[in-house]
């Protein structure tokens, strides 16, 4: 039997940050807790919403999200959620600040430590409550604003993608006005971060029609204006329909996901390079897609249509011609990955959540060998 849910409400348009006094209140929020980035607050996007919020809503700003969010960060955040008083999450910004603001939430509720919530160890702790939280996105790539999940570098170094419904946000604020300033290299990295949720989605073999078809609009969408939205970031036509896309991948991957997300969460969790994750999905996701094609029946057939190729054409070098007009890096070797990485590299992404609803299953040779037809 399957079970299908989608309970985030979200607001999408431009203007939508208009409904964000209005859900914290729905959520119960009277001094939430601010999860941002530096840049997020350097670019005047955190006091756009605060002068939403008015003068009579005390919050708590933490800024110091890193591009990958550590547990350490989040211990910190915590703190200062606590000392603070606060009983809400507000995450403002891109995938990291979402994820630490959930992270924040869940230790809110359901206590520490972190690791006794790892999906993927024995005997994990169950997730009883998380304190609620409102998202509002300013990239369009991750999705985490309506998504079950939320990925975080521990102190020893693993990178740990946890889920549960209790993670879904009570509400999403998608407002595209927010990304219109977003430099072409993140917009380009955030959007095949997008459209390669939509495709891993789509092909995992799990039960949900439902899902995919949201994922085959989502990839619709992000394929035919990804192009332009790295072109012109004033574009507000691509920029809606790159959030949408963004909105409707992580919807779609209630399904799962797959070994692109495993490889990916491997090396972002490289300290000394600091990668951008939806990057690495984009260089990852050429090589998996002709390592899965043998099992996916028909499915490459509804991408072609969805992507607008012709009949039979090579998917993955389709990505990998999009990677390449929109400006990403050629390979892992150009974004620092060395051979010694390589074996770290295997280690992490075979024990990795998103590989369980991967169409096919990868050996450690399998693994070496996507990475090194990445490289």
């Amino acid at each position: 039997m399957t079970t299908l849910t989608y309970l985030t409400t979200t607001h999408f348009d431009f203007g939508a940050i208009q409904q964000i006094p209005a859900e914290l209140a729905n959520a119960g929020i009277t001094r939430p807790f601010i999860a941002t980035d530096k840049g997020v607050k350097a670019a005047g996007l955190v006091d756009r919403i605060t002068d939403v919020l008015g003068s009579q809503m005390p919050c708590s700003l933490f800024d110091d999200t890193p591009g990958n969010p550590t547990e350490a960060a989040v211990m910190k955040a915590f703190a200062q959620y606590t000392s603070e008083g606060c009983d809400g999450v507000l995450a403002i910004g891109g995938g990291s600040s979402m994820d630490l603001g959930k992270a924040v939430g869940l230790l809110a509720g359901s206590g520490g430590p972190l690791a006794q919530y790892d999906p993927m160890a024995g005997g994990r702790k169950r997730v009883n409550a998380v304190a609620p939280l409102v998202a509002v996105p300013t990239t369009a790539g991750t999705g985490s604003e309506v998504s079950v999940g939320f990925v975080i570098i521990m102190d020893d170094g693993r990178k740990l993608a946890f889920a549960s419904p209790h993670f879904i946000p009570k509400a999403a604020i998608c407002d595209p006005e927010l990304t219109l300033g977003l430099p072409k290299m993140m917009t380009a990295a955030t959007g095949m971060d997008a459209i390669t949720h939509c495709i891993e989605a789509f092909l995992a073999p799990t039960i949900n029609p439902p899902a995919e078809g949201v994922a085959l609009d989502g990839l619709w969408r992000g394929w035919r204006h990804l192009p332009a939205a790295v072109r012109d970031g004033q574009d507000r036509t691509a920029r809606w329909e790159m959030m949408m896309c963004s909105t409707e991948g992580a919807l779609s991957f209630i399904k799962g996901l797959g070994v692109v997300h495993s490889l990916s969460h491997a090396a972002g969790r490289i300290e000394r390079l600091n990668l951008h994750h939806g990057t690495l999905n984009a260089i990852f996701l050429p090589a998996v897609l002709r390592f899965n094609a043998p099992e996916c029946g028909d499915k490459p057939d509804r991408l072609r249509q969805a992507m607008g190729l012709a009949p039979g054409a090579d998917i993955a070098e389709a990505v990998s011609a999009m990677n390449r007009e929109i400006g990403l890096p050629p390979g892992l070797t150009a974004m620092g990955i060395e051979e010694t990485d390589i074996a770290g590299l295997i280690e992490h992404a075979k024990n990795d959540m998103s590989g369980l609803t991967n169409p096919r299953k990868a050996t450690e040779d399998d693994f070496e060998a996507l990475i090194r037809a990445s490289l």
